[in-house]
């Protein structure tokens, strides 16, 4: 009887344990034991109070003369005319500080033909500020301001920026102080949406308004990776209406750094010229990615190009042996090197490949209609 029981009592024990097991795994709520916390929800809010700081409010004022009369260039009239008034435009953005001694990062848009610039700081503290200089060409400038105990940006890096990478974006929207939008990097490299002769834009669907422009897009960890800059937007004809919602476009941090530091060292961007004009062209693919090439249209008398031997229907290759896979990014990585270095452009000439050495140049203004 005994040995009976026992061959009941233990198969029952072992089903009644694998039973508790199942409930507490699979079945019952998991409930946190006592004592530890639950586990917190993903948030993005230490990268926002760390960058936060940095994010200033700008403020605008324009004196404006009143609309020109034709009436008024009548003699006659103009003796019974009053005297013309003017009136104060004001408009809003934002930027970023980027040193302690109080250089301050914003699109030239945002302080273009402005009198009077005013800075407010996120702990409440304002200053009037000064220009150190522009850059119309990426839509950039430098302003200061003469505060103490300020908080610059951690700076990221915009080249390893990936397509999916969160981002959040933080200005004073439509005046109504510091916001955070968040979202995705949607595109990297876009161009072709403005006039600016330098555009490398990353595109995100984290929201941008009026008085955002300036402002920075940080990466999760609180760090810079692009100033804002503009919403895209495109006309319906139809219904004569703004489409393009979600668009929203940033200046590459590594870029805007680049811009900056010149300003505050020359009082203007000093970049390379090679001296030749150039049209891309299609070469062969290479798996998923399709080559380019710049065929050379004219070559600049005098400058670096034609003294290192390039003539005008030159194919080019490769700069510094890296292969040419974007023609626009090529000419704009030259922009980026600095007068005095030597740079290797292999170009074919009639089915025969040659590596030529040019020393660049300085593009200045009057070198500009010559390319790049």
């Amino acid at each position: 009887m005994k040995d009976s029981l026992k061959f009941i009592t233990w198969p029952a024990i072992a089903g009644l344990l694998a039973a508790l097991l199942i409930l507490d795994r699979w079945v019952l709520p998991n409930t946190p034991a006592a004592g530890k916390p639950d586990q917190e929800p993903v948030s993005y809010a230490h990268a926002v109070r760390h960058a936060t700081p940095a994010v200033v409010n700008i403020y605008t004022a324009k004196l404006v003369s009143a609309r020109h009369t034709p009436l008024l260039e009548d003699r006659y009239f103009r003796k019974f005319a009053p005297p013309q008034r003017q009136r104060i435009e004001q408009s809003l953005g934002s930027g970023v500080i980027m040193t302690t001694r109080g250089h301050i990062l914003t699109n030239n848009h945002v302080i273009a033909g402005a009198d009077a610039i005013q800075v407010l700081l996120h702990d409440g503290r304002s200053a009037n500020a000064v220009v150190i200089g522009t850059d119309p060409a990426t839509d950039l400038a430098v302003l200061q301001i003469e505060l103490s105990q300020l908080q610059p940006i951690a700076l990221g890096d915009s080249n390893t920026a990936r397509v999916g990478d969160v981002v959040l974006a933080i200005g004073n929207p439509l005046g109504f102080g510091h916001s955070v939008t968040q979202g995705i990097v949607s595109a990297l490299g876009r161009y072709g949406l403005q006039q600016n002769t330098y555009e490398d834009y990353i595109q995100t669907d984290a929201t941008i308004h009026q008085g955002n422009s300036g402002g920075a897009l940080i990466d999760t960890r609180g760090r810079l990776l692009g100033i804002n800059t503009l919403i895209y937007t495109a006309t319906n004809q139809a219904t004569n209406t703004a489409t393009g919602t979600g668009i929203s476009l940033a200046i590459p941090v590594n870029l805007a750094v680049f811009v900056m530091q010149d300003l505050i060292d020359y009082g203007e961007v000093v970049r390379g010229w090679l001296g030749v004009s150039v049209e891309p062209i299609g070469t062969a693919s290479t798996g998923d990615t399709v080559n380019q090439a710049l065929r050379v249209v004219a070559v600049a008398p005098g400058g670096p190009a034609q003294k290192a031997g390039m003539r005008g229907g030159d194919v080019i290759t490769h700069i510094d042996a890296e292969p040419v896979r974007d023609g626009r990014l090529t000419m704009h990585r030259i922009a980026l090197l600095r007068p005095g270095d030597t740079v290797a452009v292999s170009v074919q000439r009639d089915e025969q490949s040659f590596e030529l050495r040019a020393v660049v140049g300085v593009l200045r203004q009057s070198s500009s209609a010559a390319g790049h």
